[in-house]
């Protein structure tokens, strides 16, 4: 199951004629998001969230769900921000 599903592919289809800009790629899908396309990626193989279909040109993304996944956060925020770091770390004796 995933995190934040896609509403129903018809909601979608007339959401898109009605407004427009509901679909996009990946780098749209990033840019909603403001993570990087890799970020996106991680989240799909997560099951965060998933593209809507998979085209020629790569996956498509409902945005308006990838915004509201940027938005939810992280499930895991250490109380000590150093605690996420990947540098050297200096154990105690």
């Amino acid at each position: 199951m995933v995190a934040y599903p896609n509403p129903d592919g018809i909601e979608i289809h007339f959401a898109q004629l009605q407004e427009g800009g509901q679909l996009g790629d990946l780098w749209e899908a990033a840019r909603v998001a403001e993570v990087k396309p890799g970020t996106i990626r991680v989240w799909v193989t997560r099951r965060k969230i998933e593209p809507v279909l998979v085209g020629e040109t790569g996956p498509v993304f409902h945005l308006p769900t990838v915004r509201q996944a940027a938005k939810g956060g992280a499930k895991h925020k250490p109380a000590d921000p150093a605690a996420n770091s990947r540098g050297p770390h200096v154990h105690a004796a």
